[in-house]
């Protein structure tokens, strides 16, 4: 019996903004041989106007304009029709920041159905009134959600079986062990008068491993103190 392939579906107001980015590389190879597939639904015709309005002036007053709760609704209530399986997210930078375990647990799923926020945001009654989970993309502000979905559509789609070359292709990136990654090198040997580490022309990968364990240790206590202290505080933290 034949499954379906994991499916994003999108809720923006801009369906024309994808696939985009999506539809080239490694992502793009995949939609065209079905690995995964993408389905984007216009907000506006969830409107029952005949303006097709979605959002309207904040409560208490102020700039900007924010989403409709009932039309947010009617829309996750089609996406949760179409998939019940797949969770519904929210781009908004009041969500927890997205991480790569979320990723791996949502690559590992049927899919995911993406609400893309724009002008001010979402009328916040959409998460108590449906199963909606908020996320963030990082620490800053974009004028929609739709980039931010691209993302996190990307980030699982190259998880998928069969898309990236070798299965074992992800296991050593940023943040799959809770560090950075090991900086890497290519020929040629010496560029400018910088040279590739001797270690890694030594042949022996046992020193490979350990000096590219110990420059991922490093790196990360440098640049990312945030995400050292978690791994100093982890079982496996060194």
């Amino acid at each position: 019996m034949s499954t379906t392939p994991w499916t994003a579906r999108i809720i923006t107001l801009y369906p024309e903004m994808f696939p985009g980015p999506l539809g080239i590389s490694l992502a793009g190879r995949a939609l065209s041989t079905d690995i995964w597939r993408l389905e984007t639904l216009q907000l506006r015709d969830f409107a029952t106007d005949r303006h097709r309005s979605v959002d309207d002036t904040p409560a208490g007053g102020g700039p900007g304009m924010v989403l409709r709760v009932d039309v947010l609704a009617r829309a996750v209530d089609a996406v949760r029709a179409a998939n019940p399986a797949a969770p519904v997210l929210a781009l908004t930078p009041r969500g927890p920041r997205l991480t790569q375990q979320r990723v791996r647990e949502l690559a590992a799923g049927p899919g995911v159905a993406l609400l893309c926020g724009r002008f001010e945001g979402f009328d916040e009654r959409i998460f108590a009134g449906r199963a909606v989970e908020p996320v963030a993309i990082g620490d800053f502000i974009l004028s929609g959600g739709e980039l931010g979905a691209m993302m996190l559509v990307d980030a699982c789609v190259r998880l998928l079986p069969g898309v990236m070359g070798a299965a074992s292709s992800g296991d050593e990136e940023s943040f799959e062990t809770g560090l950075l990654e090991h900086p890497h090198y290519t020929r040629p040997a010496r560029w400018e008068g910088h040279d590739i580490p001797d270690v890694l022309r030594s042949g022996d990968h046992a020193a490979i491993a350990a000096w590219r364990r110990e420059r991922a240790m490093a790196d990360t206590r440098l640049w990312r103190p945030d995400l050292w202290k978690l791994h100093g505080a982890s079982p496996s933290g060194t």
